[in-house]
Parts: C-alpha cells; sequence; structure tokens
C-alpha cells in the first residue's frame, strides 16, 4: 500500500523511528484491552497502527506496549487522522451506544470521501442502520463488525463479521483478514456479512447462541453434581472426554480446564466458591427481543437469558429455598447409564439452538434484504468466536448441500441426530423434573423440537379463544377465509 507523510505540524507520539517518515495503515481509537490487543494484531501482521484514547494513562500504556513497532499513539483525533494513509481506515473499539455516537460526531469533519470507519463493538445493529443513513451523500464509508473471540481471540486471532458500506469491504478485506482466526482449512474467519446492519446482526445472533450453549453447558454440569454427586475434578475429566468427540467445542474444553481448577487459597475447587449469579451485557436479550418482533421461535436462546435473571435474585432464592418444596434429590450410581445420556441430550439440545439461531438470520435477511449467505457464517464461527465447535462443520456442509433449507432440524444429518439423541434429551429433562433440578434450556429445547416436528397443534382452540373475546376471527380447515362465531349465543 502507498505510504503519505502526515502534514507538518502534527502532533503526536511516536513509538518507533521508522514511523516518523511513514503514515499509519490504520487508526484504533479506543485503547482497552481489547482495543490495544487488536493494535498489536494488526501490527504483527504488517499493518502500521496510530492509537487514540481520551484516557492520558492508556495512551501511555499504548506507548509502552508497543515500543520498537510499527505503532504511534496520537495526542488528539485531528493528529490520528493526519497520521493516515488515504483514504483512511479507523477502528472503533469504543463501548456501544452513545460512545460511538461522540466520536464520529467528531470524526465526520476530519474525513474525506472514501475513508472508512468500522466499529468493532457489540452494536444493536440499527444503531449501525442509522448512522450508515446518517453518512449518506458524505462519502465517508462506515462499517459495522462483529468481533468475537474475547481479549486472546484479538491479540491472537478473532472471528470477524463485517457488514456495511458494501465499497468498503475491498478496502478492509485484506487487513481484518490477515489479523482473523484460522480455521483447519487455513481460511481465515472473516467475510463479508453483507450491507446495512449485517455484521453486528450476525455477531448478536452469535451471541445469543453462545447464551444458550453456556446455559445447556451449566445444566449438564448441575445434572452431575446433583444427579450423580460427582465432584468439580470428576466433571472436568468427563467434559474433557466429551471434547474430545462430536461435542468438540471451545465451551466444553474451557469448562473442562475451569472445574480442574483449584483455588490456591483453599485448595478447593474454585467453581464452588463462585457466587452463582451471572452477569450480561445485553447482546442476549437483544436477541431474544428481536426475535419477538421478527416471530421467530427462539425459547432456549430467550431462556438462557432468563436463567441469567432468576440467578441474580440470589437473596430471594435462598429466601424461597426455605419455604418452597420439590421433591428429594435421589442420586444415581449408575454414571454408565446417566452420563451418555446427557452427553446425548446436551448435543440435541445445542443442535436445536443453533437451529433457533439460524431461523432468526433468515427471518431477518427476509425482512432487510442483506444476502446472508448461512454457509458462509458457519464457515467465519469456525474458528477465534466463543461458539466455535465441530458442529459447525456439519452446519456449513447442510447450507451448502441446500441453501435454502428452512430449518436445520430438517437437515438430513440434523434429522438423523435427533432421531438417535431425541429419547435421551426426554429422558435427562424427565429426570430432572422429577427430581426438582432446574433445567430450562434442555426443557425449551425439547419443547421446541417436539413443537416444531407437529403437524397439528392447540392453536386451534387458542384462535376460537382470541375470536371469542375480542372478535379476532379464524381460519378454517375445509375451506378458505377469515371466519367469526358467536360464541356465547
Amino acid at each position: 500500500m502507498p505510504h503519505n507523510s502526515p502534514p507538518a505540524g502534527t502532533v503526536f507520539r511516536r513509538t518507533d523511528k521508522h514511523m516518523s517518515t511513514t503514515a499509519a495503515s490504520l487508526g484504533l481509537i479506543g485503547l482497552g484491552v481489547m482495543g490495544e490487543n487488536l493494535a498489536l494484531n494488526f501490527e504483527r501482521n504488517g499493518f502500521s497502527v496510530c492509537g487514540f484514547d481520551l484516557d492520558a494513562d492508556k495512551r501511555q500504556q499504548f506507548a509502552q506496549r508497543t515500543q520498537g513497532l510499527q505503532a504511534c499513539v496520537a495526542d488528539s483525533l485531528p493528529a490520528l487522522v493526519a497520521s493516515l494513509q488515504t483514504p483512511r481506515r479507523i477502528l472503533l473499539m469504543v463501548p456501544a451506544g452513545s460512545p460511538v455516537d461522540a466520536v464520529l460526531a467528531d470524526l465526520r469533519p476530519l474525513l474525506s470521501a472514501g475513508d472508512v470507519v468500522m466499529d468493532g463493538g457489540n452494536t444493536l445493529y440499527t444503531d449501525t442502520a442509522r448512522r450508515l443513513a446518517a453518512l449518506q451523500g458524505s462519502g465517508i464509508l462506515y462499517v459495522g463488525s462483529g468481533v468475537s473471540g474475547g481479549e486472546e481471540g484479538a491479540l491472537r486471532g478473532p472471528a470477524l463479521m463485517p457488514g456495511g458500506s458494501p465499497e468498503a469491504w475491498p478496502l478492509v478485506a485484506p487487513m481484518l483478514q490477515a489479523i482473523a482466526a484460522r480455521a483447519d482449512d487455513g481460511q481465515p474467519c472473516c467475510e463479508w456479512m453483507g450491507p446495512g446492519g449485517a455484521g453486528h446482526f450476525v455477531k448478536m445472533v452469535h451471541n445469543g447462541i453462545e447464551y444458550a450453549d453456556m446455559q445447556m453447558i451449566c445444566e449438564a454440569y448441575w445434572l452431575m453434581h446433583n444427579l450423580l454427586g460427582l465432584s468439580p475434578a470428576q466433571m472436568s475429566a468427563v467434559f474433557r472426554e466429551w471434547n474430545q468427540g462430536e461435542l468438540s467445542s471451545y465451551l466444553i474444553g474451557i469448562t473442562a480446564d475451569i472445574l480442574a481448577t483449584q483455588d490456591p487459597e483453599t485448595g478447593e475447587a474454585l467453581v464452588d466458591l463462585i457466587l452463582d449469579t451471572a452477569e450480561q451485557k445485553g447482546t442476549g436479550k437483544w436477541t431474544s427481543q428481536v426475535a419477538l418482533d421478527l416471530g421467530v421461535t427462539a425459547p432456549t436462546i430467550a431462556d438462557a437469558v432468563f436463567a441469567r435473571t432468576v440467578s441474580a435474585l440470589k437473596s430471594e432464592r435462598v429466601a424461597a429455598a426455605s419455604v418452597l418444596q420439590g421433591p428429594p434429590l435421589q442420586p444415581s450410581t449408575d454414571a454408565a447409564t446417566l452420563l451418555p445420556q446427557i452427553r446425548r441430550a446436551l448435543l440435541a439440545a445445542k443442535v436445536c439452538a443453533y437451529a433457533q439461531g439460524f431461523a432468526l438470520m433468515r427471518a431477518a435477511d427476509r425482512e432487510y434484504g442483506w444476502g446472508l449467505s448461512f454457509e458462509r457464517i458457519a464457515k467465519v464461527w469456525r474458528a477465534g468466536c466463543i461458539i466455535r465447535a465441530q458442529l459447525l462443520g456439519d452446519i456449513r456442509r447442510a447450507f451448502n448441500l441446500n441453501p435454502p433449507i428452512a430449518n436445520l432440524l430438517v437437515d438430513p444429518h440434523f434429522a438423523g441426530l435427533m432421531q438417535t439423541a431425541q429419547q435421551d434429551l426426554r429422558e435427562v429433562v424427565a429426570r430432572a423434573a422429577l427430581q426438582g433440578v432446574a433445567v430450562p434450556g434442555f426443557m425449551s429445547a425439547l419443547a421446541y423440537y417436539d413443537a416444531y416436528r407437529s403437524a397439528r397443534l392447540p392453536a386451534n382452540l387458542l384462535q376460537a379463544q382470541r375470536d371469542y373475546f375480542g372478535a379476532h376471527t379464524y381460519q378454517r380447515t375445509d375451506r378458505p377465509g377469515k371466519f367469526h362465531t358467536r360464541w356465547n349465543g
């Protein structure tokens, strides 16, 4: 790429003597852990970076950490913009919401037509669409990109889901694909998702599936604890074994590591000393809300969100435990039977959660006309991201063989898997219910499967009720049209 010298009088600190005469490939605003690690990733892959943050301490830390590298730190936004090659490429790693709007307001008068601004935060996709609309006519190109993989992924290789101004993709593809994680076949886990808010929508759904996946793994752990009385160390060994087969995934792997970790102060399993209240940042809630807005059935994702909200009611739950009674636990000694059942139940429930997520993306694609490629999305999620799993190879093949498939559950491979594993899911849910162990993810996954496979549901009575009290009309099975009955004579 050509290098341009910054204008005379630009004020910024260089961290490498080579940067004094060449312009930076990328500007990065927001030097928190994610931003700093991404900057190091870009630099390691041959792209010089100039960073900026409102916090002077973070600027100083960035200057120290990048000493001797192809990097610099600017003291102001004008200095940052002046330090960049043209067309300028700027990545925002600031908190979602009003901070992004504030940075854009300050940046816009400093930029020119053809410059690219990328938002790499967990931004609501409608905000991305709104910002794209606001930049119409300015010539400034805007990209909303999902970034998954956490702090380590940012440094070593995340999964990236960019979308927005199509003209921006050729300008940012080389650098984004260079820093992305690589799948086993060597392909970068970064592809263009589509126009508008497509990139951030795909990342939002990724996080919704992540919520469900994490919840159901926790339920498998809780079943082993309550129904078999296994210790964390014993459960760690089980999850490590599961991670060698069809359940192989990042989340299963880290669960094995977590359960094997001892508290250095007490020698006890650290997981047993962690308060059972889970926090959230909102992407799972957004996924559930959007599913309701678009009329898509995604109960397992929503129940994973509700599981976190009920966990936050710690004091209420402690008080309720002394008042509300359930059946006595009767732990089993038959681990040889129950553990394989839990494994297959977890696999079946995970398939249902992925099916819900992809169904939601299909509905959004119909609504917004993004032209999403579900095979491409599964390809991007194979490495780098939190929900990377062996399962995604099968999902990719399903959409490659039949791109318009309505739901993953009807793909021959997954239909066969569910046929094999559904009874185990039923047995596990029944046993949990009879012994009073809360497994909302497993339960909702089973209900979703049974509802989706039902040619007839009791909604005929529901619609009759609606017509009875509100004259909402109904359709008949024997002839077309809308009908209303005076039910009470």
